[in-house]
C-alpha cells in the first residue's frame, strides 16, 4: 500500500471537498492563525490562504515538506515567488475562479459612475427629490481600453459590449481590434474608461503615471480591478485634482486599509470599492473546490496543474 499523501486544508473549505477527495490524501483541516501553524510543518499540499498574509507566509516557512500549494487567491505577488521555486514548491492561483463577479461589480460601478447613482442614493437618504439626473453619460457608445486581458479582463470586456461599449485590449501582438503592448499609450486620448486588470509584476508597476496621465481625456475614468501597484497613485491624485482625469473607480489602494485621512476619500470623482470585488462567494468556493480536485488528480499522475503559476513571472 502506497503511503498517503498529506494535505493541510482550511476548515471553510471542508464542505466543498469532504467525502470527494482521493483516498490517497490524509487530511487535516486547520481552523486558525495557531492551528495552521501547528499542522504546517506536516503538509506536503497545503492550502494556507488567510485574509492576513503574516501567518499565511509563516506557515509556508515552517513547511519544509510542501510539495504543492494551493490558492484560491488569483493575486500571489504577497508570497516568496523565488523561495518556493527553489524549494521546487508547484503553486497554482485562482485566476478566473471570481472572474466574473468582479467582471460584474467593475460594470456595476462604471455604470454607476456614468450614471450618477451614488448622488441619487445620497438624495433618497436625504428625502430629497431631483428632476435633474446627476449623471448624463451612458456607456453605449464609450471606447474602453483593457489593461490585463486574463479572465476578469475578457469578462470585463463581455459584459461592457452588452452595453454597447467598444472595448479594446492590450495584448502582446496587435490585431485587428488589439493594441500592441507599444501602442497603447499613443492611443489614450481616444479611450472614455481605462479599466485596469493586470497582476503586479516587475513590468506592470506603476504602469499609469503622471505621463500616461496627461495624455487622457479630461473626462477620462480609470478603473482599478487588478493591482493597486500598476498605478503611480500620489500621480493619480495630482491628476485628478488637476482636472486632467474626470475620475477613478479603485477597488485597490495603496495602502489597504486606506487611513482616513487619505486625500483619495476626500475627492468627489472617486469611488472606493474597498477590495471587496473579489471577496469570496459560495459559488467561487465551489469552483475553488472543483478546481483543487482536478488537480489532485494531476498532481498524482506528474501532470501540470490547472493555473499553475509560473513564479518567474510572477502569475
Amino acid at each position: 500500500m502506497e503511503a498517503l499523501i498529506r494535505a493541510v486544508l482550511p476548515e471553510w473549505a471542508r464542505p466543498g471537498l469532504e467525502g470527494r477527495l482521493p483516498d490517497w490524501i490524509d487530511v487535516a483541516w486547520w481552523r486558525d492563525e495557531a492551528h495552521l501553524l501547528s499542522l504546517a510543518p506536516s503538509a506536503e499540499i497545503g492550502w494556507f490562504d488567510m485574509h492576513d498574509k503574516a501567518p499565511a507566509l509563516a506557515a509556508i516557512a515552517a513547511a519544509p515538506r510542501l510539495r504543492w500549494l494551493s490558492s484560491a487567491y488569483a493575486g500571489v505577488d504577497w508570497m516568496p515567488l523565488g523561495e518556493l521555486a527553489e524549494r521546487g514548491v508547484v503553486l497554482t492561483c485562482g485566476a478566473g475562479l471570481a472572474a466574473n463577479q468582479v467582471a460584474e461589480f467593475a460594470v456595476m460601478t462604471m455604470l454607476g459612475h456614468a450614471r450618477g447613482y451614488r448622488e441619487i442614493v445620497r438624495l433618497q437618504e436625504r428625502h430629497g427629490w431631483t428632476r435633474q439626473p446627476p449623471g448624463g453619460r451612458e456607456l453605449m457608445g464609450s471606447r474602453a481600453l483593457i489593461l490585463g486581458y486574463g479572465a476578469i479582463g475578457q469578462a470585463i470586456a463581455r459584459i461592457l459590449a452588452g452595453f454597447g461599449v467598444d472595448c479594446v485590449p492590450v495584448r502582446s501582438h496587435a490585431g485587428k481590434g488589439v493594441l500592441g503592448p507599444d501602442d497603447w499609450r499613443g492611443q489614450l486620448a481616444s479611450f472614455d474608461w481605462i479599466v485596469m486588470t493586470l497582476p503586479s509584476t516587475c513590468e506592470t508597476r506603476a504602469m499609469l503615471g503622471a505621463a500616461e496621465f496627461a495624455e487622457m481625456k479630461p473626462d477620462a475614468v480609470v478603473v482599478n480591478f487588478g493591482r493597486a501597484e500598476t498605478i503611480d497613485q500620489p500621480a493619480l491624485v495630482a491628476a485628478l485634482e488637476a482636472g486632467q482625469v474626470g475620475g477613478a473607480i479603485l477597488d485597490l489602494t495603496d495602502p489597504e486599509p486606506l487611513p482616513p485621512g487619505h486625500p483619495l476619500w476626500a475627492l468627489p470623482n472617486v469611488q472606493i470599492t474597498m477590495h471587496l470585488a473579489g471577496i469570496p462567494n459560495a459559488a467561487s468556493r465551489r469552483r475553488a473546490a472543483d478546481r483543487f480536485l482536478t488537480n489532485c488528480e494531476r498532481f498524482r499522475r506528474g501532470e501540470p496543474l490547472e493555473a499553475e503559476v509560473d513564479l518567474a513571472r510572477g502569475y
